[in-house]
């Protein structure tokens, strides 16, 4: 029997294809630690998986050298921990992020990725310790522990509202002492000072962008990152373990970097490549423990164009700063500025008419002052009901010009004769 031409064509071609093999699939690591790059550290509670990266001084965060944050004076960091008097000597810090569970914080959030990086001879190194079950957490906990007793202080961003906390909690649900006598540096609070006004938040993501240059490409959103966790439970498949692994590690290394930035400008306030909201925020942090650089900041500020609102809130600050020194001229020239703005801020207006009244002993002029303040109130339509104390001063006022007007008077006249 003949087989039709169109039929044995097509069993030439499927015998083809069945002589033909598969290509192969790629490889697919076969565990978790093949596919980071981790390995298992002992402990006394038993094994914990962990990453570790060394990174050069050189290398950058960004624009930021990693190791522009290594030696840095121990009187900034007190500074910026809120620590009171300095150490003898720069603590050595353990940069410190944890990613978790869930965001809402309590005893049944878990901290299931603990990194943590820390200058070492001539590299800085990342070190990742990670719970690839939930009974492993006894011993992240042994070696993040063993690991923070080397340490004398931890930088954070938001960790005093959010990641010391919630290891303390973990810490304390183990039966175990979590070691937190020591320097605590959370960067959100500087970060608000210097970058805060211009920004629409404050998270590292953000400040990391505008302060460092650094921008993510292709990172996990963090809300994103319990749920991958939880896949992980239920799969045991890296799937995007990976990349919150990558995501940790950046947070880890724009605290290095970020430290290293905050200090240097401390360090060379009011000098240095600020802006003028820069400069304000340094001299905010700077107010308690050198007052003197503090206001230097806030006229360089100025003398940079700081824009309204900020603009007026440094001037009455600076002004209150004169007032204190009794030094009321300059105090008068500040309060001045400030009441000029095209705004109505009560503030400078009381002020002057109080030195005017109280300190230079000129009735008329301090009257003139309540007067031009009540003008501009109300041509901002403020009620007269918020104006009480300028009311109560303009009365006040007017009866003694009008006192010292008759005690002026030669006997026997008249105010109209």
């Amino acid at each position: 029997m003949t087989l039709d031409p169109t039929l044995a064509e097509l069993a030439r071609v499927i015998r083809r294809i069945e002589g033909k093999q598969r290509p192969p699939a790629p490889p697919r690591p076969a565990t978790l630690e093949a596919a980071l790059g981790a390995e298992l550290e002992p402990t006394e509670h038993g094994p914990v998986l962990v990453v570790r990266r060394r990174l050069a001084l050189t290398d950058h965060h960004g624009t930021q050298a990693l190791g522009a944050g290594r030696d840095l004076p121990a009187w900034a960091l007190a500074l910026l921990a809120r620590a009171g008097a300095p150490p003898a000597s720069a603590p050595r810090l353990l940069y410190l992020d944890t990613e978790t569970t869930g965001l809402a914080g309590g005893t049944g959030t878990y901290a299931f990725l603990v990194g943590a990086g820390f200058y070492a001879g001539d590299a800085f190194e990342v070190r990742q310790y990670f719970m690839r079950d939930l009974d492993e957490e006894p011993a992240l906990l042994a070696a993040v522990e063993r690991l923070l007793d080397g340490f004398e202080g931890v930088v954070t961003y938001n960790g005093r509202g959010f990641d010391l906390p919630l290891l303390e909690t973990r810490f304390v649900l183990a039966r175990r002492r979590f070691p937190a006598e020591r320097l605590h540096v959370d960067l959100l609070p500087p970060a608000r000072r210097l970058w805060g006004p211009g920004l629409l938040d404050c998270r590292l993501g953000t400040v990391e962008a505008h302060a460092l240059g650094f921008r993510r490409a292709g990172d996990l959103p963090g809300a994103l990152i319990p749920s991958v966790y939880f896949d992980w439970l239920r799969q045991k498949r890296p799937g995007q373990l990976p990349r919150v692994f990558e995501h940790n590690r950046h947070d880890v290394l724009s605290l290095a970097a970020l430290l290293g930035r905050v200090a240097g400008l401390l360090a060379e306030a009011p000098l240095g490549p600020c802006g003028a909201e820069e400069l304000v925020g340094l001299g905010r942090m700077l107010e308690a423990a050198d007052p003197e650089r503090a206001r230097a900041c806030y006229r360089r500020a100025l003398a940079l164009g700081l824009p309204s609102p900020a603009r007026e809130r440094v001037l009455l600050d600076l002004a209150r700063a004169e007032k204190r020194r009794l030094c009321w001229d300059e105090a008068g020239r500040l309060w001045e500025a400030a009441a000029g703005h095209a705004g109505f801020d009560p503030r400078p207006w009381e002020e002057l008419a109080k030195m005017y009244e109280h300190r230079v002993r000129d009735l008329e002029r301090a009257l003139g002052v309540v007067q031009a303040a009540l003008a501009r109130a109300r041509a901002h339509a403020l009620p007269d009901e918020a104006l009480g104390a300028f009311h109560h001063r303009l009365a006040r006022l007017t009866r003694r010009v009008g006192a010292a007007a008759r005690v002026a008077l030669p006997a026997g006249r008249s105010p109209g004769g």
